[in-house]
């Protein structure tokens, strides 16, 4: 009867909001790290941009073995809380401690020691991130079935989300400089500790006030060579982990640029706070207009792929303008970008629970978390090739910190938060136009599932 129910089962109200506060943590752990970490490095911790472009590129090989793993364990995890929830209790406030330790800055250190303590703590720290987003993410397919709530919990989780990384991208600065007394060490440190704080708090929310009422069916010991057999055969799951791969690169790229780009190229990194202000309102109308767009396509791949061709088109044009010279275009373009964004980030992640349920339908194997772990790999491999290409290129041409760049440096601190994930968005829309499961499709297969239960 638990499995026939979860198909039709309603979320309450109070467990998508701690759904969507769950992302709210992730955000002010993970964007906090995407968006500011690679210039902390380099220009307070005092690393080199070759060592930071090397460690993006080993913490994948890093990731290629946790992410799997975790994944695994959360689907064999059994508990009174569920499979996926325990973990958020657990993991999250061991992460936000190591976030802190990974914002401690120790730039008078020799540059061995200080490379160690980096690839040490950034590893640590992926790997506590790892044990919370999988699991956290894995969570939305167990709380229910329903095509229908599914794309609210996620529409809930995207509005949160999108409002907490406009807030980190607003204060995050004038927090560094009034927490640091103009001690960016200091600054931040103790920002840092604040969002570990909010990211632990978040997280425990979310284990409080959700349920897991998806019955996962009891399986014998599965080998990984069946394990990545099945999730071969899973074409809707395979073109997924392909868009988050290209989003990883595109949107972690540009993040890590964002700030080189308002302190370089436009000469004050406190317009970054006013970017951020100003796209903020898009963000969140955005988020919420992803279940508008699949009710009109009846397909969450299709939706994807017109955000994304739309946010390749506004980011491509905000190449021809700046807030100095023409500032009215290159907010406008900004504030699209950003609205087209936020709907693509709601629909990516809204696709993989269902490609849980074809995998199901089409292999006899349901491996939820396994399955997410190589979405969350996708996306953070993506993001590895995005920061670490990004700071291998500015390192080969000469970047150095704290000083007026050379043109070459700067053209491509420009074209990298521009031109290049302009084009890599509309790649991106191109490979989601393939993906086939649509709503028909998906409650059909449902239906065939549960039948077979009997």
């Amino acid at each position: 009867m638990a499995e026939h129910s979860s198909t039709d089962v309603k979320v309450p109200l109070i467990s998508k909001i701690a759904y969507g506060m769950g992302d709210v943590g992730c955000n002010f752990s993970w964007m906090f790290v995407g968006n500011f970490l690679m210039i902390f490095y380099t220009d307070v911790f005092g690393i080199s941009m070759g060592a930071v472009a090397a460690l993006m590129l080993f913490s994948r090989f890093w990731d290629a073995v946790n992410d799997p793993v975790i994944g695994g364990l959360t689907d064999k995890t059994h508990s009174r809380w569920g499979r996926y929830r325990p973990w958020l209790l657990i993991a999250a406030p061991l992460t936000a401690l190591v976030l802190v330790l990974t914002f401690w800055a120790h730039p008078d250190w020799p540059s061995t020691t200080k490379i160690v303590y980096m690839a040490v703590t950034y590893c640590i720290l992926v790997l506590g991130y790892t044990c919370v987003n999988i699991p956290y993410g894995t969570l939305c397919g167990a709380m229910t079935q329903n095509i229908e709530e599914r794309a609210q919990i996620n529409t809930f989780r995207s509005v949160s989300a999108m409002i907490a990384i406009g807030i980190i991208n607003i204060v995050t600065v004038p927090l560094i400089a009034a927490l640091g007394g103009g001690n960016d060490r200091k600054g931040y440190l103790l920002v840092a500790i604040v969002y570990g704080c909010i990211f632990a708090a978040c997280h425990i929310f979310c284990f409080a006030r959700t349920r897991e009422v998806v019955e996962i069916p009891e399986k014998e010991k599965t080998s990984l060579k069946v394990q990545l057999t099945s999730v071969a055969r899973n074409r809707p799951y395979m073109i997924a982990v392909a868009g988050q791969f290209l989003f990883g690169v595109t949107l972690y790229g540009r993040n890590a640029d964002a700030l080189y780009y308002f302190t370089y190229v436009e000469g004050n990194n406190a317009l970054f706070s006013t970017y951020s202000l100003c796209i903020i309102i898009p963000s969140i109308i955005g988020a919420a207009c992803f279940p508008a767009v699949f009710r009109a396509t009846g397909n969450k791949g299709r939706a994807a792929s017109i955000f994304a061709l739309l946010t390749g088109i506004s980011m491509f044009s905000m190449y021809f303008f700046t807030v100095g010279e023409t500032p009215v275009p290159f907010y406008l373009f900004s504030c699209l970008a950003q609205f087209f964004f936020s709907g693509f980030n709601t629909a990516i992640y809204a696709i993989v629970p269902d490609c849980v349920e074809y995998g199901e339908w089409k292999t006899g194997l349901r491996n939820d978390g396994f399955q997410y772990a190589f979405i969350s790999l996708g996306n953070k491999a993506g993001m590895a090739i995005g920061t670490s290409v990004l700071a291998g290129v500015l390192g080969a041409l000469g970047y150095v910190a704290n000083q007026q760049q050379n043109p070459a440096a700067l053209a491509v601190i420009k074209h990298s938060f521009t031109t290049v994930p302009g084009v890599l968005w509309i790649v991106t829309a191109v490979v989601l136009y393939f993906y086939r499961l649509n709503k028909k499709a998906y409650n059909q297969i449902v239906r065939e599932i549960q039948g077979r239960k009997g």
